[in-house]
């Protein structure tokens, strides 16, 4: 009868525990749930009005690089500056001129950057296991990106083509679908990944450089990989100015394979359409040498600048904020377990 009895008392404590530690779950999900809505997700529509802010400011000083690339363009199409050829447009053309092709680049963008992440963070850590057991390594970080890179511009590519041919001054379409209709008519479907060559040889070392210089900056300013957004939008930034500043050159011959610009083709006596990046770079010399190769670098630095400061910020956002919920629901877990067990 007693060993009833104490077999009876030790069931009943240990069924009393496992109630207040389910107790004690509920009453945290109860409480994160009415956390959440209250601070996280106040500080995701901060972070995500922010990257709408920069879509719609990249949007215009993408439409100015475009123009401003322009091997031959038209004499009412020659700025002198940014500003000045973002306020032209705006005053010759409409206010939502500068804005032509953005709704391609927000189709595009999310599985671009998601496919992106993804494939970096996965390789990045396979390769740093092999390279420094875990730690940091650089050539982990460019390989990475650079492969990312490939299923990156796989997406975006013909988002890149149709935009930009949106964006040319005196542009024939009238719309997306007029765009993708009539280009594919005229050109083929080819037409869409005509640059995807000089796309990837310019991403992948625009890449290679953004990664690189991206870890390097969080070694110094976040040695111990806090989320700190200050940090992250600092090293952003750098990352993304240094990177477009070193691959203009290439962009400016993606913009020409793109834009197939009929006036320099014509004064490069080009016939068809340009294709190839060794073409485009004689072509590009023949028609401005060298100074050619970095015209628009300005506003290429200006859009990098904000476009990857908030994107690194954005992501090591949700990053952390997914960290800290594996975390804690697997700390629930072993409480849990450990009470079942006693």
């Amino acid at each position: 009868m007693k060993q009833r009895d104490s077999f009876e008392s030790h069931h009943t404590d240990r069924l009393s525990a496992w109630t207040e530690v389910q107790t004690a779950v509920l009453r945290e999900r109860t409480r994160e749930d009415a956390f959440t809505p209250s601070s996280v997700c106040n500080e995701m529509v901060r972070r995500l009005f922010s990257l709408h802010i920069d879509i719609m400011y990249c949007s215009n000083t993408y439409c100015t690089m475009t123009r401003m690339q322009s091997l031959q363009p038209d004499p009412k199409a020659q700025y002198r500056s940014v500003y000045g050829a973002l306020k032209r447009i705006v005053r010759t053309e409409g206010l939502l001129r500068p804005l032509r092709g953005l709704n391609i680049t927000v189709l595009g963008a999310g599985p671009a950057h998601a496919l992106y992440f993804a494939c970096y963070e996965r390789i990045k850590r396979s390769l740093s296991d092999v390279i420094q057991n875990g730690g940091n390594s650089h050539i982990a970080n460019g390989v990475a990106g650079s492969v990312a890179t490939v299923l990156h511009d796989a997406i975006m590519n013909p988002a890149e083509v149709v935009k930009q041919r949106m964006q040319m001054y005196n542009s024939p379409y009238r719309s997306l679908y007029d765009c993708v209709l009539t280009v594919s008519r005229k050109e083929g479907l080819a037409a869409f990944y005509r640059s995807y060559s000089t796309q990837l040889t310019m991403n992948i070392p625009f890449q290679a450089v953004h990664f690189i210089t991206y870890e390097f900056m969080q070694e110094h300013f976040n040695p111990q990989r806090q989320y700190r957004p200050e940090t992250h939008i600092l090293s952003g930034a750098a990352a993304g100015a240094v990177s477009a500043a070193v691959t203009t050159p290439l962009d400016v011959c993606k913009t020409l394979l793109n834009t197939q610009e009929n006036v320099a083709l014509s004064s490069a006596h080009v016939s068809g359409h340009l294709s190839g990046m060794v073409n485009a770079l004689r072509t590009v010399y023949r028609l401005g040498g060298v100074p050619a190769f970095f015209k628009g670098v300005r506003a290429r630095v200006i859009y990098q600048m904000p476009s990857t400061a908030i994107a690194w910020s954005v992501y090591e956002f949700f990053k952390y904020f997914l960290t800290q919920q594996e975390t804690h629901i697997q700390e629930l877990g072993r409480d849990a377990h450990k009470a079942s067990n006693t």
